[in-house]
C-alpha cells in the first residue's frame, strides 16, 4: 500500500508541476466616487490576462513585462467590453491609465487604473462585470466601492454579473448578504483550505486497529469525529480571522500561505503514516489558526465597512462555515457508505492523501521559495 501511495505522490507532484500557488480566479475592483467622477483600478491575474487576450506571444509559457505592456491596448479593449459603469442606463465613458504590475502572494497581477465622468453627480451606480465570462466560470470580481467614508463591497461574476449600489448609504441587510456570499465563495474557491479539511475528514469513517485502517462499526463515532474536527477548525480560524480583521495581529502573506501549504502536507501524510489517529481535532485547531490568517487576506482586499465592521466580519465567517458545511455534507455520506470496502481503505484514503500531499508540496515550493 505504501509503495502505491508513494507512486501516487509522485504522480500528484508531476500533475501539480504546472499548478498555480492558489487556484482561485479572482479579480480585484476598486471604485471611488467623487460627485460626477468615478475612478479606481482593476487587477487581473496575469494568468487570467493570458486566457482573456493571449499575451504570451513567443509561446514560452512565461509572460514578460514587455509582452504584457505590448498587450495593453487589447487588454483595455477587452476590459471595456466586459466592465461598465452606468448611471440611469447611461454609460459613463471609461478612460484607462497606464498598465502596471502588482505582486500578490499567488502571482503577478495586471493593474489597470481607470476614470469616468458621468452625466451628473452619482447617487446610484450600476456596475457590470463579466470578465472571463465564458472562459473561466469560476472567476469572480471582488468589488470595493468607496464614497467619502462609506465603503461597500460586492462579489461580481457568474450569475451576479452586475450590481446597483446607492453610493451615499448602505443597507445593512445587503452588507450582510454580500459578505456572507464572499465567505462562501472564498471557501469554495480556496481549494487549499478544502484539501486541508478533506485530509482530516477522510479517516473520520475509519478506525486504526494495529497497523491497519478499518471501517467504523456505526455512524455515531464517525459523526463525533467529523463534528470535533470541523468545530476545532471553525473555532481556530474564527479566532485568527477576527484578530487579523481588526488589525490586532498580522502575518506576512508569504509566510501565511507557505504555512498553509505545509499544514496540508502534514495532515495528508498523517493519513499515510499515522502519528495522530484519535486527536485529529488538535491538528485541525492548531493549523486552523494559520488558515484564519489566509481567510483574512480576502477581508483585507475587501475591507470592513465603517459602521458595519462586526456585522461584515460575522457574515463573512458564517459564509465560510456554510460553504464548509456544504462540502462536509456532500463528502461524508459517500465516505461512510464506502468505508467498509477495500477500495476506500486501500485506494481512496492512501492515494487521495498522497495526491493531496504532492499538490501541496508544489504549492509550498512556489509560495516559500519562488518569486511572485
Amino acid at each position: 500500500m505504501r509503495r502505491g501511495a508513494w507512486c501516487v505522490l509522485l504522480v500528484g507532484m508531476l500533475l501539480a508541476s504546472g499548478a498555480q500557488a492558489h487556484v482561485a480566479s479572482n479579480g480585484f475592483l476598486e471604485v471611488e466616487v467623487h460627485d460626477r467622477i468615478v475612478s479606481g483600478a482593476l487587477e487581473l491575474a496575469v494568468r487570467d490576462v493570458e486566457l482573456a487576450v493571449g499575451v504570451d506571444t513567443n509561446r514560452d509559457r512565461r509572460v514578460t513585462w514587455g509582452e504584457l505592456r505590448a498587450a495593453q491596448p487589447r487588454l483595455a479593449a477587452y476590459v471595456a467590453q466586459h466592465f461598465a459603469l452606468q448611471l440611469d442606463n447611461v454609460s459613463c465613458d471609461l478612460v484607462f491609465g497606464p498598465l502596471k504590475v502588482n505582486a500578490r502572494v499567488d502571482g503577478n497581477y495586471a493593474w489597470l487604473s481607470f476614470a469616468a465622468q458621468c452625466p451628473r453627480n452619482v447617487r446610484r451606480l450600476l456596475i457590470r462585470y463579466t470578465l472571463l465570462d465564458g472562459i473561466d466560470p469560476s472567476h469572480r470580481g471582488l468589488l470595493r466601492l468607496q464614497s467619502g467614508s462609506l465603503v461597500q463591497t460586492a462579489v461580481l461574476g457568474g450569475s451576479a454579473s452586475s450590481t446597483t449600489l446607492e453610493v451615499d448609504r448602505a443597507s445593512l441587510g445587503r452588507t450582510a448578504v454580500e459578505y456572507f456570499q464572499a465567505g462562501t465563495w472564498h471557501i469554495w474557491s480556496g481549494i487549499d483550505h478544502l484539501l486541508f479539511l478533506l485530509s482530516l475528514l477522510l479517516p473520520a469513517v475509519l478506525v486504526r486497529r494495529g497497523l491497519r485502517w478499518e471501517g467504523v462499526d456505526a455512524a455515531r463515532p464517525a459523526f463525533w469525529s467529523v463534528l470535533k474536527v470541523v468545530t476545532a477548525f471553525t473555532l481556530a480560524h474564527s479566532i485568527t480571522l477576527s484578530l487579523a480583521a481588526f488589525d490586532l495581529v498580522r502575518l506576512p502573506s508569504r509566510l501565511t500561505e507557505s504555512a498553509i501549504a505545509a499544514s496540508i502536507i502534514l495532515a495528508a501524510l498523517n493519513n499515510l503514516y499515522p502519528v495522530i489517529t484519535e486527536g485529529r481535532a488538535r491538528i485541525a485547531f492548531a493549523f486552523g489558526l494559520l488558515h484564519g490568517f489566509g481567510f483574512a487576506s480576502v477581508l483585507a482586499d475587501m475591507g470592513l465597512p465603517s459602521g458595519a465592521r462586526l456585522l461584515s466580519l460575522v457574515s463573512f465567517n458564517l459564509g465560510i462555515e456554510a460553504g464548509q458545511l456544504a462540502v462536509v455534507l456532500a463528502v461524508m455520506p459517500v465516505a461512510y457508505a464506502m468505508r467498509g470496502g477495500g477500495f476506500y481503505r486501500r485506494a481512496v484514503l492512501p492515494w487521495g492523501s498522497a495526491a493531496i500531499a504532492g499538490l501541496a508540496l508544489i504549492w509550498f515550493v512556489q509560495r516559500a521559495f519562488l518569486p511572485t
